[in-house]
């Protein structure tokens, strides 16, 4: 690509995209609320690997009860907040996982079975620290 095409190129872009509106999308709290929110989503995608006896049942409903509220408060202000809405589906989908994990282990396992998988889990636990 020649010069003037790639300056052409980058000053399209750059108007496109990083103008007025964007900037000052970029500093509201219609932006900043859902970026810094996005932490609770990563740490539950984290999560969905540890042991599940460190579930805590009641912490999993009440995330899960939170990021349905909001999922629907995203969409009803104005203007419609896309963002906050995907923090919160992400959210959504990783504590019901974690809940299935929890119900699955707390009332679907026999104690011999919860036997084994807590072998399992600390010999993992002690591998991960070698």
């Amino acid at each position: 690509m020649s010069q003037p095409v790639q300056r052409a190129a980058a000053r399209s872009f750059l108007q496109k995209y990083i103008n007025k509106e964007t900037l000052k999308y970029i500093f509201t709290t219609h932006f900043w609320g859902p970026v810094s929110n996005f932490g609770i989503p990563i740490a539950a995608i984290y999560d969905l690997k540890k042991d599940p006896t460190l579930i805590s049942g009641p912490m999993t409903f009440a995330l899960v009860t939170y990021s349905g509220v909001f999922m629907k408060y995203a969409l009803a202000v104005s203007p419609k907040n896309y963002l906050l809405f995907g923090c919160h589906l992400i959210n959504e989908t990783a504590q019901l996982a974690q809940g299935y994990r929890f119900l699955r282990y707390t009332y679907f396992t026999t104690d011999e079975e919860k036997k084994a998988l807590d072998k399992e889990w600390k010999e993992k636990e002690k591998a991960d620290k070698q």
